[in-house]
C-alpha cells in the first residue's frame, strides 16, 4: 500500500501511462463497499492514461482511498462551489488535468481499451464527445432503465456517465454552472453555445455496471426532474398519464394498443442506430411501455417537487434542470465568461 501523504501526487518511475490523456473521476463514497472492484479498474487506467479522483468523501474515507491509490494518480478534494457535487467535481479535476483530451466519467463507468481509444480519438476532431453507455449486466431494472436508454437514442442520443472533452473547450467558456441538475446536458449547452463542436457518438460503446435495485427506485423522479431542461420532452411526458386514464375510461382499445405498441417501434428504432443492434439485448425493447408509464407518473412528482422548490439530490433541493440554450447563447455571444465559484 502506497504510505504517501495526502496532497502528494506520487509520480515514480511505475507512472508510464501509454495516451497524453486524463481521465477524471468525481466520487463521493458513504462506505468502502466495492473499494477494491474500483481500485482495480483505477490500477488499469492508471497505465494507460492520466488520472485524477476528485473525492468529495468525507475524511476517513477520503485518506483510506488516498492511501490506497496507485502511484501517478492525483487525488483531490473539490474546490468549487456548488449544488451538483458531480460537476463541482468535474470543474475541480478540468483545472487540475495535465492533458488537453479529458475523459470524464461515474464511479460505476468501465471504460475497456476499445471505448477508450475510441472516445479519445473522436476528441481530435471535436470539442465534446458523447458516446453510449451499456450495461454490463441485464438484472430486471438494468433492462428498464436500457429501455429509457433506446428511447434516447431513438430522439438524437442517451445522456449517460461519461463524456469526452477538451480541456481548452470548457475554459475559454469560462466553466459551466455547476448549481443544476442536469450537469452532462449542462456542460454539452454550454460548449454548443460558445461555438465548440459536439459529437454525439452512439457509435462508442462504454461499459457501466448496472446500480443495485435501490439506487435505481431512487433515481426515477431525480430523472424524471431532468426533463425540466427539454420543455418540449416535458410537455409530451405530461400528457402521457391524462391521455392513458381517457383511454381507459373510454375502453379504447386501438389507442391502448398503441400505448403499448409505439414506444417499443421507437426503441427497436434506437436499438438499431449506429450498431446498437449488436450491443443491446433484443428484449430490452419490451420494457419500454413499463419504462413511459413510469415516466408518465414521476414526471407528476417531479412536477410537484418543482413548485416545491427543486427535487433533492444528495441531500440539497435543486431548483433548476439546466440553463435554457437562448439564456448560455446570448451571454456567450455578448462576449460573457461565467466564473465559477471557487471554496
Amino acid at each position: 500500500m502506497d504510505e504517501r501523504a495526502p496532497g502528494d501526487c506520487g509520480f515514480g518511475p511505475s507512472h508510464l501511462p501509454d495516451i497524453e490523456a486524463e481521465y477524471v473521476l468525481p466520487i463521493l463514497r458513504r462506505g468502502r463497499e466495492d473499494e477494491q472492484e474500483l481500485l482495480r479498474y483505477i490500477h488499469w487506467l492508471s497505465r494507460r492514461v492520466d488520472v485524477t479522483v476528485v473525492d468529495a468523501s468525507d475524511g476517513p474515507l477520503f485518506t483510506a482511498l488516498h492511501q490506497a491509490l496507485p502511484a501517478g494518480v492525483q487525488h483531490r478534494a473539490p474546490h468549487y462551489a456548488g449544488l451538483n457535487g458531480k460537476a463541482r467535481g468535474v470543474m475541480t479535476g478540468l483545472d487540475v488535468a495535465r492533458w488537453e483530451h479529458v475523459i470524464i466519467a461515474d464511479d460505476d463507468v468501465r471504460y475497456d481499451d476499445e471505448s477508450l481509444h475510441a472516445v479519445l480519438g473522436r476528441l481530435d476532431r471535436a470539442d465534446l464527445v458523447r458516446p453510449q453507455n451499456i450495461y454490463t449486466a441485464h438484472p430486471w431494472h438494468a433492462r428498464w432503465d436500457t429501455a429509457r436508454m433506446l428511447v434516447g437514442r431513438a430522439l438524437g442520443g442517451d445522456f449517460g456517465g461519461t463524456l469526452g472533452i477538451r480541456r481548452s473547450a470548457v475554459q475559454d467558456a469560462g466553466g459551466y454552472d455547476t448549481d443544476v441538475l442536469f450537469e452532462n446536458l449542462e456542460l454539452e449547452r454550454t460548449i454548443r453555445a460558445a461555438g465548440g463542436q459536439v459529437v454525439v457518438a452512439r457509435d462508442i460503446f462504454v461499459p457501466r455496471i448496472p446500480p443495485t435495485s435501490r439506487h435505481f427506485r431512487g433515481q426515477r423522479v431525480r430523472q424524471a426532474y431532468d426533463d425540466f431542461a427539454q420543455p418540449a420532452r416535458l410537455m409530451v411526458e405530461l400528457a402521457i398519464l391524462p391521455l392513458f386514464a381517457f383511454a381507459l375510461a373510454r375502453k379504447a382499445r386501438s389507442s391502448l394498443l398503441a400505448f403499448g405498441l409505439m414506444p417499443i417501434a421507437i426503441a427497436e428504432f434506437g436499438r438499431r442506430r449506429d450498431g446498437g443492434a449488436t450491443r443491446f439485448p433484443a428484449d430490452t425493447i419490451l420494457w419500454t411501455p413499463f419504462w413511459m408509464l413510469e415516466r408518465a407518473v414521476t414526471v407528476w412528482f417531479a412536477f410537484a417537487a418543482r413548485l416545491r422548490g427543486g427535487v433533492v439530490y444528495a441531500g440539497r433541493r435543486v431548483p433548476r434542470a439546466a440553463t435554457p440554450r437562448r439564456v448560455l447563447r446570448l451571454k456567450h455571444g455578448a462576449g460573457w465568461r461565467a466564473q465559477p465559484v471557487r471554496t
